[in-house]
Formats: C-alpha cells, structure tokens, sequence
C-alpha cells in the first residue's frame, strides 16, 4: 500500500526529498495471521535478565522468562523459561519448558520439556517430561524423563534409624556387584 501511494505522487525513486504527507492504513485491535488471531498489545510478556545484569536470590516468574546474564540462587517460572547463550546460571530450576543454550549449574525441573541447544551445557540432574538435545549441547549428571508427567519431589531417605528419637543412625552396606561381575565373566575367558 505504501509502495502505491508512493509511487503515485511521484516519490518513489527519484532521489529527491518529499515533503507530501502519506497516510497509513490502520488496522482494527484484531488482525489475523495464517488463520490465527492476534490481538495488538496482548503478546505474552516474558521477565528479561538482560545480559549485563547479575542477580542472586529467589526469582518467581509468572508467565515466561529469559535470563541472558548471570543469576544465582532458586528459579520458580510458571511458563517458558529460556537460558541465553552468554548466561551463567547456577540455581536451581523449576518451569514448565526450559531452553538451555548457556551454562547451568543445578538441577532443573521442567514439567513439559527440556531442550539444550548446541551451546547449551548443563551441569546438573533434571527431572523432566520430554527431552531434546541438540548435536553439541552438554550435559553432567543424571537426567530422568517421565513422558507421563513429573512426578512431585519425594523426600528419599538413604540411611534408616532404629528409632525415631534416637541420635544413632544404622547405615545398610550395599554388596559391590564387581567381584560377582568377574566371576561371571570370568567362566566364559
């Protein structure tokens, strides 16, 4: 449209300078793209670290949020939550969907989905619905994908006392599954 208007007061390409004021069309508070509607002004707003910033503590994001720096402590997101490719971000983290493409040193909670990009590392355990990760991204430590849903934060004990009350506590011995694991072995050669 602007193209037309231009080109019919003799604007477009001539080098000079216009002083002709042009209209513009303007639209209704919908407009629709590829069948999918799309309100001016109701785009999902996302919580920004900017990569300059540092921060420490507790951050609780409601809705979506991006950490482009650096940030230490415990992550809460209730929606996306991306980690951008310069961020150095040690705490732990819990969200429906995270994207890894910094570093991350902690262990992560994403209810839906996991992904770790070709610059992404994660130093860490994660407990997720789904996960993807791309040729070069990094991952240290222990990653449990349950597709049918996470499964709430059971408290495990490691050690059993015999009472209650008592300040004593009875540690069981786990045999070493090695010496039986060359025995076995060890009849075929």
């Amino acid at each position: 449209m602007l193209r037309k208007e231009l080109e019919r007061r003799g604007g477009w390409g001539n080098g000079g300078a216009m002083t002709t004021e042009i209209s513009s069309e303007t639209l209704g508070p919908t407009a629709t793209n590829g069948g999918r509607e799309a309100s001016k002004g109701t785009e999902p707003k996302a919580t920004v670290l900017a990569s300059d910033d540092i921060l420490s503590g507790r951050l609780q994001i409601k809705g979506s949020g991006q950490i482009l720096g650096k940030f230490s402590g415990q992550v809460d997101c209730d929606g996306d939550l991306f980690i951008g490719p310069e961020a150095h971000v040690e705490a732990d983290i819990k969200s429906s969907k995270v994207t890894v493409a910094g570093l991350v040193r902690g262990n992560i909670v994403a209810t839906s989905r996991l992904k770790i990009t070709n610059t992404g590392r994660l130093e860490g355990d994660a407990r997720v619905g789904a996960l993807v990760v791309l040729e070069g991204g990094v991952h240290l430590g222990v990653i449990r994908v349950h597709p049918e849903g996470v499964p709430e934060a059971k408290d495990t004990a490691i050690v059993e006392s015999t009472a209650r009350t008592a300040s004593v506590v009875t540690l069981k011995t786990v045999q070493n599954p090695v010496g039986r694991v060359r025995k076995f072995w060890g009849e075929f050669f």
